[in-house]
């Protein structure tokens, strides 16, 4: 890497969130569901000699994550939790691992200031390909739509003093430590940090940070793989919707591990909180049925699921995106190609996206370039909250259908790449608020 003395941040990587199949092992956690509520469960638990870590459901109280006692198999241990009085179902909780690689665009070295709806933000941001290649600026323009509604992210968390977004972040939660706001900032020693100056340094997969030569070896530790991601993904959203809210929901670590019971956790959480779309740009590799709950209960209260189908570059069912309650989407490059690390396929894949060096807000109010289907994946939840600045009676039907009026290139590619202007054309007519 090279020696710098201070630095702004450019982040370039392939980034995305994989569930893997392994059960956590070390810990024997199980996330279970039990018709007869805690108490129920607690009685049952004595028995079997469990623990009751948390609920996960919030204030439904049918959803727990208990942990296994030690001296039994963990498999052992499902078949006699499931014979028990009032337990629906159990199942391990997962464990998560995350990639990346990739440069920079020259995109990101225009930092010619350009004012996007009250906020001064950098050129490079606003006017990248992307934008131009979903037509995003006719959609807005055309008929006068910038986004409304809550679109939760479930991330990394996120910079919540970034110029870019302050405006429109509401309070979130963080889930890794359990308590309010959502931020990432505390996952990392901001005192080995000086980000101030202008200047942009070339980041990759062994380099994980600039500022001095201290901060940079910092951040290039594994503890900081994920580092900015949840950041990174609110500032696409943003650039699509920028008047639409924004919650950061933290259930995901700076190293990018995590667990689906955090993940449940989450969506219960923004079910109960007012949201309107829940962008999740991360993927499992087998299938959940708490996940799949979860995903239909926030259907049942009008929430527009969208999911990121994975980087592994194989046709191949991931979740929640291969979910029939969730809108699954697939990275394109800037000519219209299916990305070559992306995932193909219908399921999981109802749309894909640009997710090649996308322009985004990075932590300490700078700038960084992302790839991947995470990238993809909130330029299509951005376009869900354009659909409900026409109306709010948007579904997730009436949204998979909007957005199903896209630019035809691969079978591959389910209805074909994401065109915004298309899709708010769709609903525009279907709800005749225009």
């Amino acid at each position: 890497m090279r020696h710098c003395k201070v630095f702004s941040l450019l982040l370039s990587f392939f980034l995305f969130f994989v569930i893997s199949s392994a059960p956590a092992a070390a810990q024997s956690r199980v996330i279970v569901r039990d018709s007869l509520g805690q108490g129920a469960l607690r009685a049952t638990c004595l028995l079997l000699n469990c623990s009751i870590v948390e609920g996960i459901d919030g204030t439904l109280g049918q959803v727990f994550l208990i942990t296994a006692p030690l001296n039994i198999p963990l498999t052992t241990f499902l078949t006699q939790l499931v014979s028990q009085l009032g337990i629906v179902d159990a199942e391990p909780d997962l464990v998560l691992h995350v990639m990346q690689s990739q440069t920079a665009p020259s995109g990101l070295f225009d930092r010619s200031p350009v004012n996007y709806y009250g906020t001064s933000v950098w050129g490079g941001y606003v006017n990248q390909p992307a934008a131009q290649i979903i037509n995003l600026q006719s959609a807005q323009n055309s008929f006068s739509v910038s986004g409304a509604g809550i679109v939760v992210d479930i991330d990394t968390g996120v910079d919540p003093t970034h110029p870019v977004l302050q405006a429109v972040l509401l309070p979130g939660y963080d889930f890794t430590r359990n308590h309010p706001g959502g931020s990432e900032m505390g996952d990392i020693d901001q005192s080995t940090m000086a980000v101030v100056d202008g200047n942009v340094a070339r980041i990759n997969q062994s380099t994980m940070a600039v500022v001095d030569q201290q901060g940079a070896s910092a951040l290039s530790q594994s503890q900081y793989a994920a580092f900015g991601h949840g950041t990174m993904v609110c500032g696409v959203i943003h650039l699509v919707a920028p008047t639409a809210q924004i919650m950061p929901l933290k259930a995901f670590h700076a190293d990018g591990t995590g667990s689906l019971s955090d993940v449940l956790r989450a969506i219960y959480y923004a079910t109960q909180h007012g949201a309107n779309v829940l962008n999740m740009s991360f993927d499992f590799t087998t299938n959940s049925r708490e996940l799949g709950k979860a995903v239909n209960q926030a259907a049942s209260k009008g929430i527009i699921s969208v999911a990121s189908v994975g980087n592994d570059g194989q046709q191949v069912v991931v979740y929640p995106a291969g979910l029939s309650n969730v809108i699954g989407v697939a990275s394109t490059s800037n000519s219209d190609t299916l990305s070559s690390f992306s995932n193909f396929g219908q399921p999981p894949v109802w749309v894909g996206a640009p997710g090649e060096g996308i322009i985004t807000a990075y932590p300490f109010g700078t700038y960084a370039a992302g790839w991947g289907t995470s990238f993809s994946t909130p330029l299509v939840s951005g376009t869900v909250a354009l659909l409900r600045s026409l109306s709010g009676n948007v579904s997730q039907q009436s949204a998979a259908q909007a957005l199903s009026h896209a630019v035809f290139i691969s079978p591959a590619l389910g209805n074909g790449r994401l065109d915004v202007h298309q899709a708010v054309a769709s609903w525009c007519q279907v709800s005749q608020q225009c």
